[in-house]
C-alpha cells in the first residue's frame, strides 16, 4: 500500500438503493478523507468515485465488499486510474 494519489472507480450490485447506501459510503469516504461521490443508477447499481490516497481508497473498497453495508452488496467492480482532481467534498448524486 502506498500513498500515490489514485481514482477508484467501482461499481456496486445488489440491493444497494433505497436502504441508506450511498450515505453510509459518503460517511465512510469521508472518515477516510477521501473526494469523489456516490450516484445511483437506474438498472440498481452504484457507481462510487473516490480519489485520494491509494491506501485509503483500498480501504473504502474493503468496506463496500465487506457485508456490513446497508442493503446487501453482492459484487464490486473496481476500476483503477489517475486523479483528475476535479471533486471536492463527498457527494450523493
Amino acid at each position: 500500500m502506498t500513498d500515490e494519489p489514485v481514482r477508484l472507480s467501482a461499481w456496486v450490485h445488489g440491493y444497494v438503493q433505497g436502504v441508506g447506501f450511498r450515505w453510509w459510503t459518503r460517511s465512510r469516504a469521508l472518515e477516510l478523507g477521501l473526494v469523489g461521490y456516490a450516484r445511483n443508477h437506474r438498472d440498481g447499481r452504484v457507481h462510487v468515485v473516490a480519489e485520494g490516497p491509494r491506501q485509503h481508497c483500498e480501504a473504502l473498497l474493503e468496506l463496500l465488499r465487506s457485508g456490513d453495508t446497508p442493503g446487501r452488496v453482492d459484487l464490486v467492480v473496481e476500476d483503477w486510474g489517475a486523479v483528475q482532481g476535479d471533486m471536492s467534498g463527498f457527494e450523493e448524486r
